[in-house]
């Protein structure tokens, strides 16, 4: 008899019989032992955004009870630029729940995530993932309500041109082989990232297909599907991994950055959002956007600009916000609007049996599930720190429901057709056009992500600090014309975070 468990792609959660978020120490030793796993790994993200490891090679049971009870030291000074070597000295401990397999090892291996802990015992302040915690705690507790997010992650791979069945300029969206050359090393990965425990929704190739030279540019986009938002955040980092991997693998490059060439379509890191009520979706009421929803997202938007300090990292980021393109540039929100900043997509909130219509004489009956409807914040690219991104729209969404002019608000930056086309009669403010001024919108809105401590001061200065040091204000002005300097600076942070 089949278990409910037999077709999950985790080979833990096979082995196991039981879903990952209920893992324990004992059910990892289980699973090492019975499966002649030799390495166990942790991986933890540091504060450049990347993926850090340390190895370790089983030596018996006692050993590994060790590991996973007690964790390792590591130095914050070397992961965290804002910590001082004098007393830097963490803590990783792992997180059983995000125990996977490695798909690349030559040998059996384990690896799992960590948390950043001080020298008391105590969550890092400083680690992003810990912000993140802070934030959706502080949210459900005020609330009461479940936030769950999921991203679309968009990315670049760079061949050699080669083959037949060219795809057309800038007209690859949901191409097909043999137009679209990688599609089976997207199917690929989309099978290995579910293996390593993400939720994936679907895979298909993006809008983006050009070359330059003798090179070949083809993007692709993965999508996840609504989890919580710390799972969400995990899967997305490993997600990257896996994809670099494969590149690496294959003798080619992936990019995740916000723009590889002026006049073509860049790749964003959108972010799916839902609230969840006694375990139902609540984003809808009486079949409208309810009240609620509607705060979150003046909210989002009342500190959209400031947002981008951890969503739009780099320069090349602004190269992506410009108009008449996809990626907004103006703060508004619309339904099905792609030109928005905030877009509430088709949600199958109508009352018609579309499978029975597509497949006439024959009987699909239909339930009215639970309601899948979703909001979404498009300005993020792949720059992004994640867990701070994710963090900041959950405080942003906070800050909607106690604003009380939100649903003013709302009302008045809703735009209906293409921004850039249809010319809102409404003055809407612009998204920050560099790192520079990112970082100026942040400091002025700075008290709202650390109110409730959820943001620590120190954290915040860094990142704004940090976002100056580019001195990008007029860069885009400087690039205008100039394709070999806008080469250089798409080459020097074509592999962001």
């Amino acid at each position: 008899m089949e278990s409910l468990f037999s077709f999950n792609p985790n080979p833990l959660v096979r082995y196991l019989q039981k879903p990952a978020e209920l893992f324990t120490r004992e059910d990892l030793i289980k699973f090492v032992e019975g499966n002649q796993i030799q390495e166990l790994n942790f991986r933890y993200v540091a504060g450049d955004g990347r993926l850090k490891t340390l190895n370790f090679i089983i030596t018996g049971h006692e050993h590994l009870e060790s590991i996973l009870t007690f964790g390792e030291r590591v130095d914050g000074s070397s992961l965290f630029p804002f910590m001082e070597t004098g007393s830097s000295d963490l803590y990783v401990i792992p997180r059983y729940r995000t125990a996977f397999i490695n798909p690349f090892a030559d040998v059996p291996s384990l690896e799992i995530l960590c948390s950043f802990f001080d020298h008391e015992g105590n969550q890092l302040e400083l680690s992003p993932e810990y912000v993140l915690q802070k934030a959706i705690s502080h949210f459900r507790k005020t609330t009461g309500l479940n936030m769950k997010m999921m991203g679309e992650l968009e990315y670049y791979v760079n061949s050699k041109i080669e083959g037949i069945f060219p795809a057309a300029d800038q007209k690859g969206y949901h191409e097909s082989e043999p137009f679209a050359k990688y599609e089976g090393m997207r199917k690929e990965a989309l099978r290995l990232i579910a293996s390593c425990g993400a939720k994936i929704k679907y895979g298909h190739s993006e809008v983006g297909n050009f070359s330059m030279g003798d090179e070949s540019f083809e993007q692709h986009e993965i999508e996840f599907l609504p989890t919580d938002p710390e799972f969400a955040a995990d899967q997305l980092i490993i997600a990257k991994w896996v994809l670099r991997m494969l590149a690496e693998k294959r003798k080619v490059e992936i990019s995740f950055a916000p723009k590889i060439t002026v006049g073509k379509a860049g790749s964003g890191l959108h972010f799916h959002m839902l609230i969840e009520k006694n375990g139902q979706n609540v984003v809808l009421e009486n079949g409208k956007l309810s009240p609620t929803a509607r705060k979150m997202i003046a909210g989002i938007l009342d500190v959209a600009d400031a947002l981008t300090a951890f969503g739009n990292t780099i320069p090349t980021s602004y190269l992506r916000l410009v108009p008449n393109q996809e990626a907004p540039t103006k703060i508004c929100w619309g339904d099905r609007n792609r030109s928005a900043l905030v877009r509430v997509p088709l949600g199958w909130t109508g009352k018609q049996n579309m499978a029975a219509k597509a497949n006439p004489d024959i009987n699909v009956s239909a339930k009215n599930g639970d309601s899948r409807q979703t909001f979404e914040f498009r300005v993020p690219d792949g720059s992004a720190n994640i867990h701070l991104i994710l963090a900041g729209l959950i405080v942003a969404s906070l800050h909607g429901i106690e604003m009380p002019n939100a649903l003013e608000m709302a009302d008045q930056l809703y735009v209906e057709g293409n921004i850039f086309r249809n010319i809102p009669a409404q003055q809407l403010q612009q998204l920050p056009a560099s790192c520079v001024e990112s970082g100026e919108r942040l400091n002025s809105k700075r008290e709202i992500f650390e109110k409730d401590g959820i943001f620590p001061n120190q954290l915040m200065n860094f990142t704004i600090e940090s976002l100056t040091a580019f001195q990008d204000k007029n860069l885009s002005s400087e690039l205008m014309g100039n394709a070999e300097a806008t080469r250089a600076i798409v080459l020097k942070y074509i592999h962001c975070q």
